[in-house]
């Protein structure tokens, strides 16, 4: 066994390089023939001298001996990848399927055991089975992807949804940890870096083309028509100055990440749970400002519902939906809380818990001022829903007991220090901190009546006095409240309520968008690959979305972390054996998934043999 060194080309660009092969050469009678056992390709870069130990060290391997002398770790390595290679694509395979494969027995040594080449598959074979549930792969191949670039962007998508970290960790879990190579067919062992980024730079620069064709198959695969529209913004943050990034901006971050730039990604989602379509802010966007663009660039057509938090919910915004066609559910910004349960309408929520709602009637004359409050503006005619339920009540209460002992203990605290030496006593410092103590506890400090004794003298602060004056119509008076306002007239009370409970659900996207499938941080420094980055999220959330839902309709709730812990225990693994007659017979195939994973794999439709299994005889 030899590597062989060629010069070769292409016609079109004349231009010359080399390529190299594993050649094993073998004698019958006084004729030596040799025979190409696996091309290396041109990015081959084992140096020359240590091509014999290589040689060597693979039909050690091939034969189940071990190494006999020390060899360098980067042999070993390549030896292991290559005998990987000769067994994917010279080894018979079979589906192990009950029932499908005849038996086939044979002596072997079970002394002489070795297994090796261990790498995880059932996370990753899940999740291509969902990215092709979304059709993606054909997507991929109409808008002229090849087969390397394919497959690089598919693995670039499932690694963020099995081990989501940066595009280099990515890289390297593909390399050593993973068997989606296996999978997709490809070899990833010698795949450049730079491949996985022009993956994601091909990615985005299709993102309208792919997003409206991956929803378009997702309300097929489902079944549903798209009704309802629900719209949120997240935050993400990067980790270094971003300056090559238009994007990057200083805001309020969502992670108390004040000390890094930001980029903002809007999410448009249909009521199913499912990404309509995503955009990328400059980190300081407020959320009022971008709901009429994403619209607009949506195309949503009018009677859309749509159904925001409170932080979009602004008049402006409230007064343009109306304006052009839209019906709207979203959460009151008013602070003022009214609630009669002698009025209420009784449902169970889907944990059997009680929930009220007070429905206040239409406002078809009322005003109200817009953001700015410099001018007036015309509310549309609506409805003010005001839900209150014990759990959400008793809540409220225990997070405002909490808040108002700290926030006297630390009153306390000031007050005590006024007669020692060395504490706060000036007045304009001591008000200056009970200002910061007031903004730190703003949920109860509103109700605090707080009286000073100065010595105006010495200009110093004798005491300080308080007592709790809870104001009407607020959380403490009316704790569990909260209000809802909506354009659609013609709903019962329990539909407007089902509705709202959506939002719920867009939390958890945002949820798994950042915790479950790596959003934060950005590494990137791009804007193009910023937004490569997210848009990469943005796909493997819908994966997990098909995954989540098809369980789900099978009784499996579960997240996608917990789902994880599940998958992830199944590997691929090579066993070498002796056997009786001389030769070595390599088989390799997946672990058998145990109770749980079966059941997933059964409710899912899939393989309980990812990769299905080969076999070799040298």
């Amino acid at each position: 066994m030899f590597i062989r060194q060629t010069k070769t080309g292409t016609s079109a660009s004349k231009k010359r390089y080399f390529s190299y092969r594993l050649v094993t050469s073998s004698r019958d009678g006084k004729k030596v023939s040799q025979k190409t056992l696996l091309n290396l390709g041109r990015h081959f870069d084992i140096p020359r001298k240590l091509w014999p130990d290589l040689c060597v060290r693979i039909e050690q391997i091939l034969d189940g001996q071990s190494a006999l002398f020390k060899i360098p770790r980067v042999v070993e390595k390549e030896a292991q990848h290559i005998c990987a290679k000769i067994l994917a694509l010279r080894g018979d395979s079979a589906d192990t399927q009950a029932g499908r494969v005849e038996a086939d027995f044979c002596e072997v040594d079970v002394n002489s055991v070795d297994l090796n080449q261990l790498r995880s598959v059932g996370t990753e074979h899940v999740s291509l089975h969902a990215l092709e549930e979304l059709g993606l792969p054909e997507i991929l191949d109409d808008l002229g992807f090849n087969g390397r670039q394919k497959a690089t962007a598919l693995a670039n998508i499932i690694g963020r949804m099995c081990e989501p970290r940066s595009e280099l960790a990515t890289w390297k879990w593909m390399k050593n940890k993973s068997a989606i190579g296996e999978l997709l067919k490809f070899d990833f062992q010698s795949m450049p870096l730079m491949q996985l980024y022009r993956a994601s730079d091909r990615l985005i620069n299709h993102k309208q083309s792919i997003e409206e064709q991956v929803f378009d198959n997702v309300q097929n695969l489902f079944g549903f028509t798209p009704t309802v529209t629900l719209y949120d913004l997240t935050n993400t943050f990067f980790e270094g100055n971003a300056n090559a990034n238009a994007k990057a901006k200083r805001g309020r971050s969502k992670e108390k990440r004040f000390d890094c730039p930001l980029i903002t990604l809007g999410l448009m989602l249909d009521g199913s749970g499912f990404v309509r379509r995503s955009e990328v802010f400059e980190g300081s966007v407020t959320e009022g400002k971008t709901l009429q663009g994403m619209l607009e660039k949506l195309d949503v057509p009018a009677g859309a519902l749509i159904v925001m938090d409170a932080g979009i919910a602004t008049e402006e915004n409230i007064l343009w939906l109306a304006q052009n066609g839209f019906k709207y559910l979203v959460v009151s910004r008013k602070r003022k809380r009214e609630f009669d349960k002698s009025q209420a309408t009784k449902i169970l929520s889907a944990s059997g818990h009680e929930i009220y709602l007070d429905r206040r009637g239409a406002q078809d004359d009322s005003t109200a001022v817009n953001d700015d409050e410099k001018s007036k503006i015309k509310e549309p005619g609506e409805l003010s829903i005001a839900c209150w339920s014990e759990q959400r009540a008793e809540k409220d209460r225990q997070i405002d007991a909490l808040m108002k002992e700290r926030f006297e203990a630390e009153l306390s605290k000031l007050n005590a220090g006024l007669s020692k030496k060395g504490c706060t006593k000036k007045r304009d410092k001591v008000t200056e901190r009970i200002g910061r103590l007031k903004q730190r506890f703003s949920r109860v400090a509103q109700h605090y009546q707080i009286d000073y004794t100065f010595d105006e003298t010495k200009g110093t602060t004798l005491q300080i006095q308080w007592r709790f004056e809870p104001q009407q119509g607020s959380q403490s008076t009316h704790p569990g409240v909260y209000t809802l306002r909506t354009n659609e007239m013609d709903w019962d009370d329990e539909q407007y309520w089902r509705t709202y409970t959506m939002l719920t659900d867009l939390e958890a996207v945002f949820k798994s968008l950042k915790s479950e499938l790596g959003i934060r941080p950005v590494y990137h420094h791009k804007e193009e690959r910023c937004d490569g980055h997210l848009f990469i999220t943005v796909l493997a959330y819908q994966g997990v979305q098909v995954i989540r839902k098809k369980l789900k309709e099978k009784g499996h709730d579960l997240s996608w972390r917990s789902l994880k812990d599940i998958f992830e225990l199944q590997r691929r693994v090579t066993m070498t054996f002796k056997q009786k007659d001389g030769n070595t017979l390599h088989i390799r195939k997946a672990t058998n998934p145990d109770q749980e994973l079966k059941e997933l794999y059964q409710d899912l439709g899939l393989s309980m043999n990812p990769g299905g299994t080969s076999r070799m005889t040298i």
